[in-house]
């Protein structure tokens, strides 16, 4: 036990027996606040063992303990005050600057914290949480800071992401057989979904460190459990739409559970941010559930409340009525890994509108139409990937780690825009399968929206992120985008063949434009984006 200076009583030591791991740069010394007349050692590290000494001793001393590697947590910097250099929540000044890093256990008091990208964040009292304490992980599962493991893509991440090219498999078949206004509007639900329960798993992920154990193993389980929500895509609004809400609601609220028990004693900040988020997400399973239990006619509206709380809530910053707001906007994240992770779920998009063509040209016999249309696909799926990573995929992972605002940037521009990029990648797959084996039919509407939708869509989502991402717009796009409006106009006139090449081209011509545009600017692959 470290028995402080007489003194110390009064710096504020005592409010944090039990509660924090301290430590410091070592410094000459430690004047008291209360009696600048007092100084002693600084100490090296203060560990608080959990029980208050039992007496203080009388007359100056003393204590050092040996030297010892900071656990993890959020280093803050101390404060200047009065040409000094002020201790949150201890009071005591040195004359030179000191950095403290707390790793939270409980206790009092608000502290601060430096993000992984250098910035301040706040940290929040803790007393109300003291239950919540002894459920939570003693072992922090954070990753680790300034280390290659707080920015890389695990393997085990790639696993999870696996189950989701079944997915985006089973929801472009759904959306094929059931090309009506309702069945775009069911088709819009699942594709919301899928990429809310894939994305909030990246933001786990984000944080938590997945080559550490327990996390790894919850990712396995939420592997399963997404397996079983992509076997019950395609029959959801049918006889398996109770597995299919039950699945979910699962994931979702059992990755959540995990998370408040991880933070628990490690990050109070983002704690109380996910119990609001549990809290949320319990709310919008009710929905899922009951929706569930219901005939198609209440199912669909049902299931559309739940969506509109779980992306409602979340553009709100989870605020709750009554409770301060969580500062979502200031979340410490990493840029790279977000941009990484976001960045490989375009390429399974695009992998499994190769999958959904390859398919299709199979199972047919070979003809000039089949190879022209297998043609086309392919040459969307790389103009597809050229736009996104030719340029603009390093964009977003500069962005982040330069705003002072990490959270908000992640939140818009991967959060939600992205699942606009994503419905685009799925509507184009739906696309090759309706030129490939209907090329020379009599245009439909339904045929005309899918086959102009998907690189609108696209195109759009592209605009959007990098305005969010740079501030910049982009001429090609805006193009591109009237320019697919006019071919769809037209679509009338055109077989699905015909109108799927004019796609192809005017993506073609976005991609060779922006690229042009970058190569004159003499911006060089390196410092794109």
């Amino acid at each position: 036990n470290l028995v402080p200076h007489e003194a110390g009583k009064h710096c504020g030591f005592p409010h944090l027996w039990g509660t924090y791991r301290y430590i410091t740069v070592p410094t000459p010394t430690r004047q008291n606040a209360t009696h600048p007349g007092v100084s002693h050692p600084a100490p090296t590290a203060y560990r608080p063992t959990g029980s208050r000494p039992q007496a203080q001793q009388p007359g100056p001393q003393s204590t050092t303990l040996p030297r010892t590697k900071p656990a993890p947590g959020r280093p803050v910097k101390a404060q200047p005050h009065d040409g000094g250099w002020t201790l949150p929540d201890i009071g005591a000044q040195t004359a030179n600057g000191i950095e403290i890093g707390w790793a939270n256990v409980g206790g009092a008091g608000q502290t601060g914290s430096v993000s992984r990208s250098g910035k301040t964040t706040q940290r929040y009292p803790l007393d109300h949480r003291a239950w919540i304490l002894r459920l939570g992980f003693r072992r922090s599962l954070l990753r680790p800071e300034d280390s290659e493991r707080s920015d890389r893509v695990t393997y085990i991440e790639l696993f999870y992401d696996l189950i989701f090219v079944f997915a985006l498999t089973q929801l472009s078949r759904y959306l094929y057989a059931n090309q009506s206004w309702v069945g775009a509007l069911e088709s819009i639900i699942l594709v919301l979904a899928l990429w809310w329960l894939w994305v909030y798993t990246t933001w786990v992920t984000n944080w938590l460190d997945p080559a550490k154990l327990p996390v790894r193993g919850v990712v396995i389980g939420l592997s399963l459990i997404g397996l079983v929500i992509s076997t019950s895509i395609y029959d959801s609004f049918g006889n398996q739409g109770l597995v299919f809400a039950i699945a979910y609601v699962a994931l979702q609220l059992g990755r959540t559970v995990f998370m408040v028990l991880a933070l628990a004693r490690h990050d109070p900040a983002l704690h109380a941010t996910f119990l609001r988020i549990l809290l949320w997400l319990s709310v919008a399973g009710v929905f899922w559930i009951v929706g569930a239990l219901m005939p198609l006619s209440v199912r669909l509206p049902a299931w559309l409340i739940a969506l509109a709380i779980e992306y409602g809530s979340a553009s709100l910053g989870f605020r709750i009525p009554g409770l301060k707001a969580p500062g979502v906007d200031d979340w410490d994240v990493s840029g790279p890994h977000i941009a990484e992770r976001s960045a490989l779920f375009v390429i399974i998009a695009v992998g499994e509108s190769f999958l959904v063509t390859g398919f299709a040209f199979v199972d047919q016999k070979a003809s000039a139409f089949g190879i022209s249309g297998l043609f086309l696909a392919f040459v969307n799926g790389v103009a597809m990937w050229w736009l996104y990573f030719d340029h603009g995929e390093k964009a977003g992972s500069k962005a982040i780690s330069a705003s002072s605002e990490p959270g908000r940037i992640a939140r818009l521009a991967y959060t939600y825009v992205h699942a606009i990029i994503i419905a685009g990648i799925v509507l184009t797959s739906v696309a090759d399968k309706s030129v490939l084996e209907h090329p020379e039919d009599a245009m439909t509407l339904s045929v005309a929206v899918t086959i102009v939708g998907g690189p609108l869509f696209y195109l759009v989502g592209l605009l959007l992120f990098r305005w969010i991402v740079t501030r910049t717009v982009l001429v090609s796009h805006i193009v591109g985008i009237a320019l697919l409006a006019l071919a769809g106009a037209a679509a009338a006139v055109m077989t699905p063949l015909g109108l799927g090449a004019v796609a192809s081209v005017i993506l073609v011509t976005v991609a060779a434009w922006e690229t042009i545009a970058r190569v004159r600017a003499g911006t060089t692959d390196d410092d794109s984006g």
